[in-house]
């Protein structure tokens, strides 16, 4: 969606996540069985393979060119796998709105005056039960196109993620491929009224739809002449905007391409179904699935249930929700716990931004995974700025530790600003030290936008919105992508040594992720004890523990991007008892590049290992626990 942020995913479902009781404080602290950490590979679908690099400012798919299902070849696939990924999300596939004319395969023509961009936002859906016709070599056969990409990505061992838009749908909602018995949204609405609990829609009666005042010289298609845009959508009545703007003329930065779904909340507020007893939030998807059974529930929360269950049927492995905290947590309890029941694995990945939500919507809502954007993240990014303190980093993993499993962990998508653009960081390489941190320091998984691996900058002027963000509403190439892909060979022909550096340092960082224990065990805090207790050690390190069997790791890392940090680094005594290390000297090692060494030197009071570590670097030191 085209949001404003106050902002998946995934690791694999079937490993089993239970609860204990921290008796000291009281909390119930998830407790995780999982054997490996997981990584998630988003991919902007249409833009991955597409090798034009005319890039001209709202180009046409002629002029600009676009990726489709099949560019992900076997290799490609293995490429990605091999980067140290468990799970891809495709982005943009279910078919939205475009302007591209398709009306030869009996699909309508979308009007550019209710579509962001020449190419359409992804989160505007226009029919559920087939995919983005851009992204077929043929359209007539685009949904056997994406089962067999689904069939090579499984071939891959890479599970597949779609997205899912429960909050809204395109003003011009219309499906061609609806199976037998399945209405489109809106067919038996009462749009007399402006409510009614089984209308899948807000109405404002009697007042037809308004096309926004365009601002800032901003016209649809950058001017070019079109016959829809004219400054008209016909719409009678209309209805409420996606965000909930409840005129019949939305504001230009209301999402006014959508409209917002009714889950039978009354315009006042007023929840018109079943709520879960109190207590439920400790039940397994089972009990909720046979809680709702027999249940009487809004068409639209049907209707969302049959478009998941679709898709897992076509082998789906899971989906990532959009904006998943505007819709009734009871519905995602009716409909998680529905596809949980047809796929005991399916992937849950939500879009939460309100940290008071997060334990509601994991609990009650049955999401397995929400992104961790406003703590983590927000906090990195004003590290990696340089006017944020690693001092911060410690208690959001203490505010998060009893669910900290489930928060997605991740310093691109396609809603944020690419690390390189001047308006984050500026520079591909302040990504290290903070991407060690982010996939290191809890046992949730870790996602990559396509492109971060090689240090994307995001500065196309594609059209619709402005650089900085990898565009998603126009046809544009991924210039560093591009250069990797090379004429899909898909092995860094054209890349920079630079590029091939950064993504070497990627791979080597995620395959790490994935196949160590420890990453899958505790986790202590030792930045605050050196902050108090180590000469040199400052705001711009940061230091933690993980360990878990045999696997035992002190990492470090260094935010500064000019500044080399030496110091005798502290390891509080409590650490050393349970790691159940005698006197004496301990070899340790860095695990991302094998290169770097050093000495652990436990005495009775203390424990001290020397660090050295240079600007933007990071070490993940395991101990050799035989001296």
């Amino acid at each position: 969606m085209n949001k404003i942020h106050s902002i998946l995913v995934v690791c694999i479902i079937s490993l089993i996540v239970g609860c204990t009781t921290n008796k000291k404080e009281g909390k119930k602290v998830m407790q995780v069985t999982s054997n490996r950490k997981t990584v998630v590979y988003q991919v902007f679908t249409r833009l991955f393979g597409n090798t034009n690099t005319n890039n001209k400012p709202w180009g046409t798919i002629e002029e600009n060119g676009v990726g489709k299902f099949n560019d992900f070849t076997d290799k490609a696939l293995q490429e990605i796998k091999d980067l140290g990924v468990t799970h891809i999300w495709y982005t943009g596939v279910p078919h939205h709105g475009v302007i591209t004319d398709y009306t030869k395969y009996g699909i309508s023509n979308d009007d550019p005056d209710v579509v962001k961009g020449r190419a359409g936002s992804p989160y505007a859906v226009k029919d559920y039960y087939n995919v983005n016709p851009d992204l077929a070599e043929n359209v007539e056969n685009r949904l056997e196109e994406f089962e067999a990409l689904i069939e090579r990505s499984h071939k891959a061992n890479l599970k597949v993620i779609i997205d899912i838009v429960p909050n809204h749908v395109a003003r011009n909602y219309q499906s061609l491929s609806n199976p037998e018995g399945i209405k489109d949204f809106g067919a038996d609405d009462d749009t007399s009224v402006e409510y009614a609990l089984n209308n899948n829609f807000y109405y404002v009666p009697n007042k037809p739809f308004e096309v926004p005042d365009f601002i800032n010289d901003y016209k649809p298609l950058g001017g070019d002449t079109n016959a829809l845009s004219d400054g008209k959508f016909e719409e009678n009545p209309a209805k409420w905007t996606g965000n909930g703007a409840r005129t019949p003329k939305p504001g230009f930065y209301d999402w006014y391409e959508t409209v917002k779904v009714n889950y039978g909340v009354t315009p006042a507020g007023e929840k018109q179904f079943d709520e879960l007893p109190t207590g439920f939030e400790n039940e397994n998807y089972e009990s909720h699935y046979n809680f709702w059974k027999d249940k009487n529930v809004p068409d639209s929360w049907v209707k969302f249930r049959d478009i998941a269950l679709y898709w897992t049927d076509k082998g789906v492995d899971g989906f990532r929700f959009d904006m998943a905290e505007m819709v009734p947590v009871e519905f995602w309890s009716y409909m998680n716990s529905a596809i949980k029941t047809k796929n005991p694995e399916a992937y849950l990945l939500a879009e939460v931004y309100q940290p008071h939500l997060y334990r509601d919507y994991i609990k009650k809502g049955k999401m397995d995974y929400l992104y961790d954007k406003v703590q983590l993240y927000d906090t990195i990014k004003h590290i990696m700025q340089g006017h944020g303190l690693t001092d911060n980093i410690p208690q959001i993993q203490e505010d998060l530790k009893d669910i900290e499993h489930h928060m997605l962990h991740f310093l691109e998508n396609h809603d944020e600003q690419r690390i390189a653009s001047p308006e984050f960081a500026g520079n591909a390489l302040k990504a290290k030290p903070a991407m060690v941190v982010s996939a290191t320091i809890s046992t949730s998984p870790t996602m990559i936008y396509f492109g971060q691996e090689f240090g994307e900058d995001g500065s196309e002027n594609a059209g619709f919105g402005a650089p900085s963000r990898t565009s998603i509403f126009d046809y544009i190439g991924v210039p560093s992508v591009q250069r990797w892909v090379n004429n899909k060979k898909f092995d860094g022909g054209q890349s920079t040594e630079e590029e091939l550096a950064l993504r070497d340092f990627y791979k080597r960082l995620l395959n790490f992720t994935i196949n160590s224990d420890a990453l899958m065990g505790e986790y202590q805090d030792i930045h605050q004890f050196n902050r108090e207790n180590t000469e040199w050690y400052n705001d711009k390190v940061l230091s933690y523990v993980r360990y878990k069997g045999d696997e035992k790791l002190i990492v470090v890392s260094n935010f500064n991007a000019d500044n080399t940090y030496g110091f005798e680094l502290a390891v509080p005594k409590n650490i050393i008892e349970k790691w159940n290390l005698t006197e004496g000297e301990y070899h340790l090692e860095d695990q991302l590049y094998k290169t770097y060494t050093t000495t652990l030197k436990v005495t009775e009071n203390e424990a001290r290992v020397r660090v050295d570590v240079k600007p933007l670097e990071s070490f993940i030191l395991r101990v050799n626990t035989k001296k």
